[in-house]
């Protein structure tokens, strides 16, 4: 058992959550995908214009949730918070299986928790020495949970269980929520407090949402800042759920923004000049520090273990 102080891992060093500050908690700077053609998140300098707006609007930290082989540019992470002051998150983990060369796949599943271990101990591949992850990032399928999916939240709960670090979930349109529980916590033994489960506004199961929250696992409600987003409407039905029903230490926000033509409209600045009055409006002015500063420097801190963990 681990005798440390919980830490936020960022990429320029372990952080006392205290000091995390006003977080959105589910974005992208970078990302890559065969996918999603021609829309890729690659330019360093269109990355620093999106946080020093972030950091104008008085944000203090960004989660990258982009995973292993998705382009995340992990060279680029360290310079880019020295650079603009706003704290950044990394992820190891994997992302569904259509994002990738089914080749690379079959090379990696050999040794998965070894390689989510060493990005979250020892240094992101790729980057200078000693930049980490922060947190795993794995994720669910369309109302199922697949053999890539099992296999890949295996090796997640073993890195968890190595070092601490949360696990979060990528949910598509924001289902399979109950599943991915079931298979971390039921089977792997992954504490529900530990798992954040994403997109979760995108599936309007109200019912659903207090019951997840009052699993213990955390809620991050994404996507607010693209501009007409058809889901965009179930974030505050959630909220006001999940809230009711007295669970609203369990919600995260965060912009998500994915693809080259989302980054045209409000970037992570949104959360904070839009939907923070918005939160503060409709539910008082002390849930916007709730969801973007208290919950997030609880839910991104671990008490970790394995190399490097703090003094």
């Amino acid at each position: 058992m681990s005798t440390t102080r919980p830490s936020v891992r960022t990429v320029l060093g372990d952080l006392d959550p205290v000091d995390l500050g006003v977080c959105d908690a589910h974005d992208h700077l970078f990302l890559r995908s065969p996918l999603l053609p021609g829309e890729e998140l690659d330019d360093p300098t269109a990355a620093e214009a999106v946080l020093r707006d972030f950091a104008a609007a008085g944000g203090r930290a960004l989660v990258q949730w982009t995973p292993f082989g998705m382009g995340r540019r992990a060279e680029e992470l360290a310079a880019l918070s020295r650079a603009t002051g706003v704290h950044l998150v990394a992820a190891t983990g994997l992302h569904q299986a259509v994002h990738y060369d089914p080749a690379e796949l079959e090379r990696r599943y050999d040794g998965l928790a070894g390689l989510f271990v060493a990005e979250l101990t020892v240094g992101l591949r790729g980057a200078p020495e000693g930049v980490r992850a922060g947190l795993i990032k794995v994720a669910g399928e369309y109302h199922g949970l697949g053999p890539h999916t099992r296999r890949v939240m295996a090796a997640a709960a073993e890195a968890h269980h190595a070092t601490g670090a949360p696990i979060a979930v990528h949910h598509e349109l924001g289902t399979a929520a109950p599943e991915v529980l079931d298979l971390l916590c039921g089977r792997h033994g992954v504490r529900p407090q530990r798992v954040i489960l994403g997109h979760l506004n995108r599936h309007p199961d109200l019912r659903l949402h207090r019951e997840l929250a009052a699993s213990g696992a955390y809620l991050a409600l994404d996507g607010p800042s693209r501009a007409h987003h058809a889901t965009d409407h179930h974030l505050f039905d959630t909220v006001a759920a999940v809230v009711e029903a007295g669970h609203g230490d369990r919600l995260l926000l965060g912009g998500d923004t994915t693809t080259r033509s989302a980054r045209r409209a409000p970037g992570p600045a949104h959360l904070l000049t839009a939907l923070a009055p918005r939160l503060s409006r409709a539910f008082g002015p002390d849930l916007p520090h709730r969801l973007l500063t208290a919950n997030p420097a609880r839910a991104f801190a671990a008490e970790w273990l394995g190399p490097g963990r703090p003094a």
